[in-house]
């Protein structure tokens, strides 16, 4: 947003946050906000990551006894799940940390960041399980079915804890639904590998242990496409999902006194909070501190939107008004 001082006639307007109230040099009025540092999951990640080391020690010994491509394929992924989680821990103690005067919003979007690594981390890891499992088609081997239905599901145990220790964030924090879809995908993942080491057992079906391996990578996509979807616009600066622009606008200029809106912007300064900023163009004058803090209530809550900046201007002849790449 292009700051403007008040020889330019401009006064900035309510900037919600942090629960603070009052009245800056800068003209900014803080309304009663509810942008809260996101929520601890210190020991869930704690939890988690220790399950999933010792898992992955267990799976991949045996996925080697049992010449198991599909135990050897989900070691690998949970494997990459230990580094998830490693990521995602961090970005959640970066967030929690004070603005700086260089990061001025902290590093709150370190969330971001982690959930887009794992996204990715995890698409990339796929590939080289699919390439195995292809590679077993043209080359079966023997395969211990009881190992292996008892090795998943060890794993649909683990996961299955894991899984639920985030339950509670997955709404709410694309961070922490990343580390929720790994887990409750790896414990679906585990059951489908018990019913092939069963079918193997009785049947023989060398084949069917690639073929889940290739199931596997299958869930595996499916449910890291809309973490991916989510993060990648996220660190862009897109709307987030769930907040309609359209809405807010007419919101914005169904309030009182307000003829006009320009210069409106809303992006996610981490997984869990969100900012706006707009001009506001009221020829009727500058509203007091009480319009400004109401406006800013009624955005928070009605779109979840924390932080929440308004510039009000009284005539169309200022130079944000009328600068095009400004308009928005």
């Amino acid at each position: 947003m292009t700051s403007h001082d008040a020889r330019a006639g401009h006064d900035h307007g309510s900037h919600d946050h942090d629960g603070e109230a009052g009245h800056d040099h800068a003209g900014h009025s803080h309304g009663p906000g509810h942008s809260h540092a996101p929520a601890s999951f210190g020991t869930a990640f704690a939890i988690g990551i220790a399950l999933n080391v010792g898992f992955v020690a267990v799976e991949a010994t045996y996925g080697v006894l049992a010449n198991s491509v599909a135990l050897l394929a989900d070691a690998g992924h949970n494997l990459s799940d230990v580094l998830g989680l490693i990521v995602a821990w961090i970005a959640t103690v970066l967030a929690r940390r004070a603005p700086s005067a260089r990061f001025t919003y902290g590093m709150k979007a370190s969330s971001i960041l982690a959930a887009l690594f794992n996204a990715v981390f995890l698409l990339v890891a796929v590939g080289a399980i699919a390439w195995e499992a292809i590679q077993r088609f043209g080359e079966p081997v023997p395969v211990a079915g009881k190992t292996v239905m008892v090795v998943a599901a060890i794993g649909i145990l683990v996961n299955g804890i894991t899984a639920w220790l985030f339950a509670s964030g997955a709404k709410g924090d694309i961070n922490i639904r990343g580390a929720f879809l790994h887990m409750a995908a790896d414990a679906a993942v585990s059951a489908g590998v018990v019913i092939a080491g069963l079918v193997i057992l009785y049947t023989g079906w060398t084949w069917l242990d690639p073929v889940v391996s290739l199931a596997i990578v299958a869930v595996i996509v499916w449910s890291t496409w809309g973490l991916l979807r989510d993060s990648l616009t996220l660190s862009l600066a897109a709307v987030p999902p769930g907040i309609d622009p359209v809405a807010v606008r007419r919101h914005l200029e169904g309030l009182p006194g307000v003829a006009a809106l320009h210069d409106l912007h809303i992006w996610a300064m981490s997984t869990t909070d969100t900012c706006l900023t707009a001009h506001l163009l009221m020829p009727g004058g500058r509203p007091d501190d009480a319009f400004l803090m109401a406006a800013a209530t009624g955005i928070r809550e009605r779109f979840g939107i924390s932080h929440t900046t308004l510039q009000v201007e009284t005539s169309e002849a200022t130079a944000c008004a009328l600068a095009p790449d400004h308009v928005v």
